[in-house]
């Protein structure tokens, strides 16, 4: 089993693999002044500090499939490219002002520019893919479109009933919908998809590919919920988003559905009162004052328990599920990676 420096390190070395593809595929220049601003401005997510999750895993199912890592390549710098674009929509939607320890898009540039910009990186996430037809032959190049496709479809079904929550001011949430919203946002984009292209490149069979939705889907929600308690007690320098964004934003996670569902009547209307006020009303002594409650209802540690069970489910099920793949490496990382998602800092 690799420490967990081991594998801070090796997925650092996937980014920069994956981030040199990708810096030499995206414009930078141009001899008109406003585009090449536009280019610059393209740059501006994908150079920022990142974990590289997906298209790491993306690589490693491919090799533990017995597939060649470099022909997965196109597909993995896709997924990060995917990353980008959804992040700087996400970060519009949900009004934040940080990612990755530096002020979101829009808080740069403006609304108009950093919805333009997101446009741009999804256009060339859908370029990329293309090159896939020389790399792995028009067949196999559809079926991944497709993948992306459908994957696309769920992330922005997820993000529509999350803005949805906020906008209808529901509060009589429960876990099942809670785990229903991030299985079609996060943990189709996190790991369902990036182990299902990974295996469709290797060539695995079209069973073992479904067998990963499974996996995902534990895997996916257990990484969404470390990202909730992260928000909320998590270093801001290490996490690169603001600390108690989710109070502020006014987010339906497993923690408050857990607090409200614990705490005092009277309790859940004071929660409700602040978390349904808009983000600029909010008082920073509320959002200790909600934090206080997560922490005295231990709202906290129920999610980080969920999220430990979620991962452990995911990791004995992969082990059942491909107890035939031969020992490797890649195989050994995967599973490394499946801890790594609920101990992670940032």
């Amino acid at each position: 089993m690799m420490s967990k420096v081991q594998l801070l390190d090796f997925l650092k070395e996937i980014k920069e693999q994956i981030d040199a593809h990708i810096f030499n595929f995206l414009p930078s220049e141009h001899e008109h002044p406003e585009v090449h601003q536009f280019y610059q401005m393209m740059l501006d997510y994908p150079l920022r500090a990142g974990k590289g999750l997906r298209p790491a895993i993306c690589l490693l199912i491919c090799e533990a499939f017995g597939g060649n890592p470099r022909k997965a390549i196109n597909t993995a710098a896709a997924l990060e490219l995917l990353q980008n674009w959804a992040l700087i929509h996400d970060d519009i939607e949900d009004g934040s002002d940080l990612r990755r320890g530096e002020p979101c898009l829009h808080r740069k540039y403006g609304i108009p520019i950093a919805i333009n910009v997101g446009d741009g990186l999804h256009c060339k996430m859908w370029e990329m893919l293309n090159r896939n037809a020389d790399l792995l032959g028009y067949e196999l190049a559809f079926e991944i479109a497709s993948e992306f496709a459908q994957l696309s479809n769920s992330i922005v079904e997820g993000q529509h009933i999350e803005l949805s929550w906020v906008e209808n001011n529901r509060w009589d949430l429960t876990e099942s919908d809670y785990s229903t919203m991030c299985i079609k946002k996060t943990a189709s984009y996190t790991c369902i998809t990036p182990c299902r292209l990974g295996a469709l490149i290797a060539q695995a069979p079209q069973n073992e590919l479904d067998l990963f939705v499974d996996i995902g889907k534990n895997l996916g929600v257990a990484f969404q919920i470390q990202d909730d308690v992260l928000n909320l007690v998590g270093e801001e320098r290490l996490y690169g988003k603001e600390i108690g964004g989710d109070i502020s934003e006014g987010k339906r996670t497993l923690i408050l559905i857990h607090l409200l569902n614990a705490c005092s009547e009277g309790e859940a209307n004071r929660v409700i009162e602040i978390m349904g006020q808009r983000r600029e009303d909010k008082h920073p002594d509320e959002i200790q004052e909600v934090l206080a409650l997560m922490k005295h209802y231990e709202s906290i540690q129920y999610a980080q328990q969920h999220a430990k069970a979620l991962a452990q489910k995911a990791y004995a099920r992969f082990n059942e599920a491909f107890s035939h793949l031969p020992a490797s490496q890649a195989k050994d990382i995967f599973l490394d990676l499946i801890h790594f998602v609920i101990e992670r800092e940032y």
